[in-house]
């Protein structure tokens, strides 16, 4: 298990093991007006979304929203009854298998197999040739620290260490287009950020990515756009700093440092919809500020102290998330 110093360290000089993996053919996805039922159930309703390449492009929704239908066509495992998937421009078709990566969220190895075996295995299938596919496999595995367990069955590994395992065999055919869902679930914040840092990388490469994952501290951190779906539908596209700005209450925190905590407060009591309280450090004071201007605010501070921080307090993606379920769901 990495220490904390030490996790720092190899996250700042993260690198693609394979240093061949550098795609040119950057590729976007267009949806247009899908449309999926199953047995009177409407799993996706007119949807359109538009992935741009080299993106990290964020999937999300509540369960049943219809995220698992949409990755099945996107996999070609079922077809829409009306719309179409267009890859850069050409309509979804057999050809598109092998530039997909599909890490989903059952897993599904081998238990009896020995880890490395059954990796060069699933790299052939892929096409990979056996000498090639062991050279990318050993590196990556040295990457995410689990070349000891070549040679042990896959049933002997921890749940984090076969999701390793896992992400490896989606990755190790160099697909211009990744699928991942949930691909954070079971991992410790220290593996899961080497897993994010694995990402970024591959995006970074010329790689365009869709993450489905309700985790929405992880799309803050690593997707650049998303689509909300619920029920079906979509209701909320963009990219994820803009609909951040969409959303803001227009909160702000200011902090800041007078020993003498009455003269604060005194200029606080003149305002309305405003929260006072004092931080953990001596003499520094955070105040709230609902929806009011914070310009007259600040002069007066700086009469009386200095200002050690400012800043605008936007809501999160999962706050935005819940309001706009929320919202649809009350209108429906």
């Amino acid at each position: 298990m990495l220490n904390e110093s030490e996790a720092q360290r190899r996250f700042a000089s993260f690198r693609i093991p394979h240093s061949a993996f550098l795609i040119t053919n950057m590729t976007k996805i267009s949806v247009n007006e899908v449309t999926k039922k199953y047995d009177g159930h409407t799993a996706l309703d007119h949807m359109c979304i538009d992935i741009p390449a080299q993106c990290i492009y964020g999937l999300l929704g509540p369960n049943g929203a219809g995220k698992t239908t949409l990755i099945r066509i996107l996999n070609q495992i079922t077809a829409p009854d009306s719309g179409e998937v267009l890859i850069n421009g050409e309509k979804l078709n057999q050809s598109h298998i092998a530039r997909i990566g599909y890490l989903p969220e059952e897993r599904g190895l081998y238990k009896k197999m020995k880890v490395g075996e059954q990796a060069i295995y699933l790299a052939e299938l892929k096409g990979i040739k056996k000498a090639e596919a062991q050279k990318r496999l050993k590196a990556w595995f040295d990457k995410f620290e689990i070349g000891g367990w070549w040679d042990k069955k896959v049933e002997e590994l921890s749940k984090g260490m076969q999701q390793k395992v896992q992400f490896i065999t989606t990755v190790i055919h160099e697909p211009e287009i990744l699928i991942f869902d949930e691909p954070f679930s079971g991992f410790d914040p220290i593996n899961a950020n080497l897993l994010k840092e694995a990402i970024l990388e591959l995006r970074d490469n010329g790689a365009t990515i869709l993450l489905s994952t309700h985790n929405m501290a992880s799309v803050e951190e690593l997707c650049d756009s998303i689509t909300l779906i619920n029920k079906g539908k979509s209701i909320l596209q963009g990219k994820v700093g803009d609909i951040k700005r969409q959303h803001d209450t227009h909160q702000r925190e200011i902090v800041v440092r007078c020993d003498d905590f009455g003269k604060v407060m005194a200029i606080a009591d003149t305002y309305n919809n405003i929260k006072v309280e004092p931080t953990d450090q001596p003499g520094e004071t955070k105040i709230t500020l609902f929806s009011a201007s914070p310009n007259e605010l600040l002069n007066q501070l700086l009469q009386v102290g200095q200002l050690v921080s400012y800043k605008e307090l936007l809501p999160s993606m999962n706050d935005i998330f819940i309001q706009e379920v929320q919202s649809q769901n009350q209108a429906s």
